[in-house]
Formats: C-alpha cells, sequence, structure tokens
C-alpha cells in the first residue's frame, strides 16, 4: 500500500543512498551496496526491510525477486527536492556573464544560452523568450537585394530583431529605400507595432509627404508585412544529438520520431509551458515527461523562469536522462537563467 506521509529519517537516508547508488552505475542496488556505504552498523537485512517499505510506498521498483531496487520517478523526484544548491566556480559565472555582454540582441543571448547549457551539462539546453504582447518599435531598416529584393528588419523595444526578404514589382533606390525608413523611423518610433500598422494604413490613403514612387513602394512594402511584429518565441535548442548516447530504450523510429519532435518550435514551446509553471525565479524539476511524449519517459527537465532586463520573460532549461549529476546541472541552469537575466545592453 502507498502512502504520502513523510518518510521516517532512517528511510528518507537509505532512499537517497539508493538513488545516489543507481544515478552513479545505472544498475539496481542491493541492501549490501546500501549497508556499505553506511557508518553505522545496520544490517543487510534491515537495509532490506527498509527496501521492502519504500517499495510499497512506490519509491523503488524491483525489475526481478532476486534482484536489487531501482528508483521510481516519484524516488527522484525526492531526491531533488532534497538537494541543496551548489554554486557554479566563480570562473564559470564570470565566463557566462562576458559571454552575454558581448551579444547585443535578445536572439543572439538566448542561441548563446542554449549552447552553453549543453556545454556544462552535456545535455540538451534550451532556452526561449516569449515576446511581450504590445511590442513597441524601435527602428526599421531596409537593405537593397539584387532581382528587386529588399531585406526589411525590423527592431523593437524590447531588443527583438526581425528580418524578412520581400520582392518588389520594381526596383528600389537607395534615396527611396532611405526617405521610407527615415519615414516610418521619425514618425512611428515608440508605438506599439498594432497602433502603428493601423496609422500608416490610414495615412497611406491621404499621405503625400513622401514622392510618389517611394509611397508606392511603402504601400507594397506595408503590404509584405513592414510593420508586422512576430509574436512566436524565441527558441534554441542544443545538444539533441548527445540523446543517441543514452540507454532509452527505445527503436531506431521512435528515436528518430522524438528528435524530430524536439526540432519543432511549437513542441519545445509545449514542453517548457506545461512542465516549467512554478512562479518566475523559482527552480522547477519535473521527472518522466512521458506526458509530453511516450519516448521521454525516461527523460527529466529542469528549468527556470526569468524576468529579462527589456521586459521579456523567458525560460531556460535542460532536458536530460533520469541519471544525472543534478546538482551540477541545477547550477548551471540557475547561473545561466540569473546571468541571462541580469544582462544589459
Amino acid at each position: 500500500m502507498r502512502t504520502d506521509a513523510p518518510l521516517k529519517s532512517r528511510n528518507r537516508e537509505i532512499l537517497i543512498a539508493i538513488v545516489r547508488a543507481y544515478i552513479e552505475s545505472g544498475e539496481p542496488v542491493g541492501s549490501r551496496t546500501i549497508s556499505k556505504l553506511r557508518e553505522d552498523a545496520l544490517s543487510p537485512a534491515s537495509i532490506r526491510n527498509v527496501m521492502a517499505d519504500l517499495t510499497d510506498e512506490g519509491f523503488l521498483s524491483q525489475p526481478h525477486t532476486s534482484a536489487g531496487r531501482i528508483p521510481t520517478e516519484k524516488a527522484i523526484q525526492f531526491y531533488v527536492a532534497s538537494l541543496q544548491s551548489q554554486p557554479m566556480a566563480s570562473s564559470e559565472a564570470d565566463r557566462l556573464r562576458h559571454e552575454f555582454s558581448a551579444l547585443d540582441t535578445i536572439g543572439a543571448r538566448v542561441e548563446r544560452s542554449s549552447y552553453l547549457l549543453m556545454e556544462l551539462t552535456h545535455n540538451v539546453g534550451i532556452v526561449a523568450a516569449i515576446p511581450a504582447l504590445s511590442q513597441e518599435l524601435d527602428q526599421i531598416e531596409l537593405v537593397p537585394l539584387s532581382g528587386n529584393r529588399v531585406l526589411m528588419i525590423l527592431a523593437t523595444r524590447d531588443r527583438m530583431v526581425r528580418n524578412r526578404v520581400v520582392t518588389l514589382e520594381e526596383p528600389a533606390s537607395l534615396d527611396e529605400l532611405a526617405s521610407i525608413r527615415n519615414y516610418v523611423n521619425r514618425n512611428f518610433a515608440g508605438w506599439t507595432l498594432g497602433t502603428a500598422r493601423r496609422e500608416l494604413l490610414r495615412r497611406l490613403l491621404e499621405e503625400r509627404e513622401l514622392y510618389d514612387a517611394a509611397l508606392r513602394k511603402l504601400q507594397t512594402l506595408y503590404r509584405k508585412g513592414l510593420l508586422d511584429g512576430d509574436s512566436s518565441p524565441e527558441v534554441h535548442m542544443e545538444g539533441a544529438s548527445n540523446l543517441l548516447g543514452l540507454d532509452l530504450h527505445l527503436t531506431r523510429d521512435t528515436l528518430r520520431e522524438l528528435l524530430g519532435a524536439l526540432e519543432q518550435k511549437r513542441r519545445l514551446m509545449e514542453l517548457l509551458d506545461r512542465f516549467l509553471e512554478q512562479p518566475t525565479g523559482q527552480m522547477a524539476v519535473r521527472v518522466g515527461l512521458e506526458e509530453a511524449h511516450p519516448a521521454m519517459k525516461d527523460l527529466v527537465l529542469i528549468g527556470r523562469t526569468v524576468q529579462l532586463a527589456s521586459g521579456l520573460p523567458a525560460k531556460v532549461a535542460v532536458l536530460g536522462p533520469m541519471r544525472m549529476h543534478y546538482e551540477r546541472v541545477m547550477s548551471a541552469v540557475f547561473e545561466t537563467s540569473r546571468a541571462l537575466e541580469n544582462a544589459q545592453f
């Protein structure tokens, strides 16, 4: 019979020892192994009794009658809750701050964060910055390309930058593009994108400040999304190949399906939104992700939601196996998210 009553002190110590031994070896843990690790004289028989109780309570499973025990998701979650955060080495923390100070866009910092998490933990690093509902225009830039194409660059005041290439029916000169750019920046910088679009549309019907040729091109650029924001998040993932070396008991097709799902921005955001529900600043650890995808049954998501200096919320996470160095991963997530959160432009 399972119970959610608090564990006795001895049972708690033995459970934590079992989880640590399993993380280290990956093999079922026997009573003699735990007996040798303890400083007291608790016999293997007494430890077996405790292990039987922990099995009844849902913390351990036994693959075979004569085998040792394997910690369940419940045990891993209990173990993680017992951990004390360990500060990252000052040299690594300094490196994180330096990395972000050298980057001048949210997108670049988000992308770099995912790489750093992958490098620090040897797992999968995932970072997402979620655009504000009402972004304000900072400025646009228009760059002529070959074949009547124009690169439209839209920068908002939350430090998000979006690029889009469009094709015009007729070529646009540098002077015409500069005139359009200056007009939009002069009149609409600081406006929310939605309000700026509506006002620009109204003015296009009656505005005669621009030369006719430039006005026609402004109308075309407007129709092609000149001031259209992108409400989709900036999401980056690094290290999916690290899952290939894990013993996840998956067929080749299932593993391919899992890797394909992780490559989809929408699926990544569903994963982060579903399992990182803690308030901003708190560390979240979710053991067993089969609700998101059956192939994720033996994976763990560790993450933290923060507020960036620009005002954008961001989610910083590591996806990895149940057998991981939790203290190191939690420290990497905390320090990376804090460096990202505190980075100034």
